[in-house]
Formats: C-alpha cells, sequence, structure tokens
C-alpha cells in the first residue's frame, strides 16, 4: 500500500484504539502482508463495534473523514458494513462489523500486530494468514464464484506461507463458512 493509504488506515485504527474496540486489518491489505502485493482501492477492517461507539468514533475522526453515523448504527444492528472517506485523499475504509458467529470471533482473537510504517514506526492488528484465506474464500463464494482477484490472493499466501498454515485451523473454519470445496480446490491448485 501507498503511504498515504497506509496513513489513513492508521487514522481509522488509532480511532478504534482510542475507543478500545478490538479490530483486525483483513481484505487485500492483509493478502499482500502474508501473500502477494497487489494494489488496492481501499482498506478493510473487521471490527468488533457497539451502537455506543457510533458517536465517540465520529467524534474522534473529526473533519478529516466522511463519516454517516446513522449508517454505522445500521451496519452494527445488521452486523453490515459501512465506510469512513478520508476527506482530503478520497482513500476508503470498509468497516466490516464483526458478526455472532465463531469466525469473527476467532479473525478478532487470533489478528496479529504488524509493523505497518517505518517512520515512525507504528504497528496495527492485522488479520491471520488463515483467516485471509478463509474470508476471501467467502467473499469469492458470495461473488458467484468469479473474482480472480480474489481467487490469486488466496493462492498467492498459500504459496507464501506454505507449511506454517495452520491446515487444521483452516478445514475446521472453513465447514463453518461452507467453503470446504472450495479450501480443498485452492489447496490443490497452489500444490
Amino acid at each position: 500500500m501507498l503511504t498515504e493509504q497506509i496513513a489513513v488506515t492508521l487514522a481509522v485504527v488509532d480511532a478504534l484504539d482510542a475507543l478500545g474496540v478490538p479490530y483486525a486489518i483483513g481484505g487485500s491489505f492483509a493478502s499482500a502482508l502474508h501473500g502477494v502485493m497487489r494494489a488496492t482501492m481501499d482498506a478493510d477492517l473487521v471490527a468488533d463495534l457497539r451502537l455506543e461507539h457510533v458517536e465517540p468514533l465520529a467524534q474522534v475522526l473529526g473533519d478529516a473523514f466522511y463519516a454517516d453515523a446513522e449508517m454505522m448504527r445500521d451496519a452494527i444492528r445488521r452486523h453490515g458494513s459501512f465506510n469512513l472517506i478520508h476527506l482530503d485523499t478520497m482513500f476508503k475504509v470498509d468497516v466490516f462489523v464483526a458478526k455472532p458467529r465463531a469466525f469473527d470471533r476467532s479473525q478478532l482473537a487470533r489478528r496479529q500486530l504488524h509493523l505497518l510504517s517505518e517512520h515512525p514506526e507504528r504497528h496495527a492488528y492485522v488479520t491471520s494468514a488463515e483467516d485471509i484465506i478463509l474470508s476471501k474464500l467467502e467473499w469469492y463464494r458470495m461473488g458467484s464464484e468469479v473474482s480472480d482477484r480474489q481467487w490469486r490472493d488466496v493462492l498467492g499466501v498459500l504459496k507464501v506461507q506454505g507449511n506454517r498454515l495452520d491446515r487444521g485451523y483452516l478445514h475446521r473454519m472453513s465447514v463453518e463458512l461452507d467453503v470446504t470445496d472450495l479450501l480443498e480446490k485452492v489447496l490443490e491448485e497452489a500444490g
């Protein structure tokens, strides 16, 4: 990711940290950290947001972001997503509210602290390699299994991480997400 995109993502992370909201950076950002780099037009976060976080979050983000409080409340109620748009750069951060299911709880429990910026040194929580594989397979399935980008991202993580992956965890969670067939297919393709 470009320095500007990292800075915007870290501004959102800082706001979540200030409110004590557990989060993990996911999406293409996470798959690039664990696999193969590719350009992205936004950042994705999964966060355990509650209704009581909405007003403070909007205040912490201030005038730097477009942050629609009603959109946030709606996303929290339905465990959906909303976006935050950095007004100076128009870079978008999509926030996915954690669903009440084992996979979302596990993603947040297994998140890993990564160095995102060296000057100044900044760390943030990122989805584990296994969880980004699973979430991208779920997105691939929800998108009618046609997104070459999602599939390539998964292949990239599998090839780079190789034997470091917890295969047992991948198989257990693939059952919950109903992507076992896709996991088997992509593991075979990755070799």
